[in-house]
């Protein structure tokens, strides 16, 4: 008897969100994952791409981080 081990493969999909924040790049990034989370469902990861800042008057005023945000493509014909 031949017993076949069949593993269970996930379709991933990765998009790419901007997002700011007066307060910092940790507050940026939760915005991004939070604005993700509104229309996307399974969410696995982010991947903070890039950051940068603005500046005024030697003050920054504004995070800014470009983030991957790494989700599963949902398989209806199996759920």
């Amino acid at each position: 008897m031949i017993i076949k081990n069949f593993t269970k493969m996930a379709i991933l999909k990765v998009i790419e969100i901007l997002a700011a924040s007066e307060v910092g790049w940790e507050d940026a990034a939760k915005k991004a994952v939070k604005i993700a989370s509104k229309t996307v469902k399974g969410i696995r990861s982010v991947y903070i791409q890039e950051q940068s800042a603005t500046v005024v008057d030697g003050e920054i005023m504004e995070f800014r981080v470009n983030v991957k945000i790494t989700f599963e493509v949902l398989d209806h014909m199996n759920h």
